[in-house]
């Protein structure tokens, strides 16, 4: 038995012997996969792009919208296998919320320099986009707003900064017109929410109608928070205008107009794209049919690449555009874009060629002027009708 035994023992260790054998010439192989893998990993480069909303208050959803639209456009261009400058890019989002607060704005837009964002797409709200404007022009990074439509926010020479949407002197000049030529509206009542957005656009408005020979009857002031107007919708029925304007988002504009319809004020209400929203009908209710609005582009039908674009967002999200997500997606591709043919992401590399841009983009032809706006910017009316948003009349657009 000791005898079989003892060759029981050489066995198990001659076999054991060979399994090691056979697990030390794996060892090499594995390793080499792993290096293989980390020098792939190693001839990518990744690149920060910013993205600032509100994704957070009573604008979220068109926050949110914006987050979608850079989203998308991420995607695609990872999918695309990116190249810049001879080597292969991945691309990440950075995306902060700024709650539409001026304050917060600037936080965040410190975080993102912080962070060593190649690039900023937003904010959203011009009172957020003038402010983080300094700060990113400090630090040298390209910022593109896919709808603060303040002209303050290009007036301030920075190089910095692009807008691909219409401002507010194209946007309320094109309003006034409409209110006094096409509503044939004499007596017109104005509200703004005291926003760099809704009094800039506001004042633009008013410029217009005085200039076309309109009145104005009444000039009141809320705050982008309110809920209650009726103190001053029971002053402005009053006045009897043929036409109430207001400069704010949907967030307000839809119980505004539901207030108006209860008080039995017959005026149609115009306002600005902050209010040209699926947003806005949902919080009007009936009061929503026949009022007007204008969004700083081409209806959706005129976009050349709107149609591909809203199938994909509608797989990617499960949800409808609002606004500007369109907007958003040709930014990101404008940054990046400029990126390529500077043949650098380095901010300090790519950032004259960005005022270069030559871009056929999903809402259109993309190039800047000297200010950073974009070149003939388009506005267009819409007004519900059968619960939708219809477009009436564009002023501007491509040439």
């Amino acid at each position: 038995m000791n005898k079989y035994a003892r060759l029981s023992l050489i066995a198990a260790a001659a076999i054991t012997m060979v399994a090691c054998g056979k697990k030390d010439d794996a060892q090499p192989a594995a390793a080499d996969a792993s290096a293989a893998g980390a020098q792939a990993a190693s001839d990518v480069t990744v690149v920060k792009i910013g993205q600032v909303s509100p994704m957070t208050g009573p604008i979220s959803h068109l926050g949110k919208d914006n987050e979608f639209g850079a989203k998308l456009a991420i995607a695609d261009l990872n999918s695309e296998g990116v190249e810049i400058g001879g080597k292969k890019v991945k691309f990440e989002l950075v995306s902060e919320d700024d709650q539409g607060d001026p304050k917060i704005g600037t936080q965040v837009a410190q975080r993102l320099v912080d962070a060593g964002v190649a690039g900023v797409v937003g904010h959203l709200n011009s009172g957020t986009t003038i402010p983080a404007s300094k700060i990113y022009s400090d630090a040298g990074l390209p910022q593109i707003s896919p709808s603060a439509t303040n002209p303050d926010y290009t007036k301030q020479g920075f190089k910095t900064t692009f807008r691909v949407i219409a401002n507010d002197v194209q946007q309320g000049t094109a309003l006034g017109d409409f209110a006094v030529d096409v509503i044939k509206a004499k007596k017109i009542a104005i509200i703004d929410d005291r926003t760099a957005y809704g009094q800039g656009l506001a004042d633009e408005f008013e410029k217009a109608v005085k200039a076309k020979g309109g009145t104005v009857v009444k000039r009141e002031f809320t705050t982008n928070t309110a809920t209650d107007f009726n103190a001053i919708l029971t002053s402005i029925k009053s006045a009897r205008p043929d036409a109430v304007f207001y400069g704010g988002m949907d967030a307000q504009a839809g119980p505004l107009t539901k207030q108006m319809d209860r008080l039995g004020i017959k005026a149609k209400l115009i306002s600005g794209d902050g209010a040209q929203t699926p947003e806005f009908i949902k919080l009007a209710g009936d009061a929503a049919e026949g009022q007007y609005a204008s969004t700083c582009g081409v209806p959706r039908d005129k976009m050349p690449g709107f149609a591909a674009f809203d199938a994909k967002f509608k797989k990617a999200f499960n949800t409808e555009i609002q606004v500007y997500a369109p907007y958003e997606y040709d930014a990101v591709r404008v940054l990046v874009d400029a990126m390529k043919r500077a043949k650098s992401a380095d901010p300090k590399v790519y950032l004259p060629e960005v005022g270069k841009t030559d871009y056929d983009g999903v809402t259109g032809k993309i190039a800047f002027d000297d200010k950073g706006d974009i070149k003939n910017g388009a506005v267009t009316v819409y007004q519900v009708k059968g619960g939708k948003w219809v477009p009436v009349s564009t002023v501007g657009g491509p040439k």
